[in-house]
């Protein structure tokens, strides 16, 4: 992971997953992350890893409103990356 999360290259675009990010540097467990936001916790080890094939704007909704941020705190696309 890096300063701008992990990397999952698109084409020439690239989307930085930044929940693990987020997480370490509020000191918050994957658990409880899990447990406060009732999501399964393969669900936000999906979210960390950028292992998705959809976004589910319902769970989107949980973690920002627990973790008090936006969308883009937790998953950022950049287009045109790799060109």
């Amino acid at each position: 992971m890096n300063k701008d999360g992990i990397e999952v290259r698109i084409g020439d675009s690239a989307f930085y997953f930044k929940l693990g990010n987020i997480l370490a540097k509020r000191k918050i467990s994957k658990n409880k992350l899990s447990q406060d936001t009732e999501t399964d916790y393969k669900v936000i080890t999906r979210y960390i890893n950028g292992d998705l094939t959809r976004l589910d704007i319902n769970i989107l909704e949980r973690l920002c409103s627990y973790l008090e941020c936006d969308i883009s705190d937790i998953i950022e696309l950049k287009k045109d990356v790799f060109k």
